[in-house]
């Protein structure tokens, strides 16, 4: 996956050079100015922001940001006023969930509608219907994120569901 995602960089970083060089150079831009803001562009894709104002209940922090992505960390039902559960029920936890992911998302500047990928885990699998009733309402009907749903034996503090994301965000948006 590293191997991919570096050389999806690099395909990315060179159709920036492609394509802007020229309009750059036509804008009347010297060499250095070129180098200048090709340099700010490689320093803005590298760059990391670490969401750390979220509760955690562990040690990682719940959302890091690189570029123009926003990675967000698996979110449980978990109340963050009172640190329990939200219930038992599979509803309450997907809602408590996706309260929590929207959280972190709006904490980063991001909102559903940036949602481009989510994995959501699920303690079993036959919460499916019921999970997905109430997940679709979070997010807007045309740009659902792609998303993988598997079952796992057990989640952190006894939860049901857990719900990760990654997120994009262009600079117009």
């Amino acid at each position: 996956m590293k191997q991919f995602s570096n050389r999806f960089g690099i395909v990315l970083f060179r159709f920036f050079i492609l394509a802007c060089l020229p309009g750059l150079a036509a804008c009347g831009k010297s060499d250095d100015e070129i180098r200048a803001l090709i340099q700010d562009e490689l320093m803005r894709r590298s760059s990391r922001a670490f969401i750390a104002d979220a509760q955690t209940i562990g040690p990682y922090s719940p959302a890091v940001r690189v570029g123009n992505f926003l990675f967000v960390s698996g979110q449980i039902g978990l109340n963050p006023e009172t640190q329990k559960l939200a219930g038992n029920t599979i509803g309450d936890q997907t809602r408590q969930s996706l309260e929590n992911l929207n959280a972190v998302l709006s904490l980063a500047g991001y909102d559903s509608s940036h949602v481009i990928q989510c994995t959501v885990y699920l303690k079993d699998i036959n919460d499916f219907q019921q999970m997905n009733l109430i997940y679709g309402g979070y997010f807007p009907e045309d740009r659902y994120p792609a998303r993988v749903t598997v079952e796992v034996s057990n989640l952190p503090r006894q939860a049901i569901i857990e719900i990760g994301a990654v997120a994009y965000k262009n600079d117009e948006s």
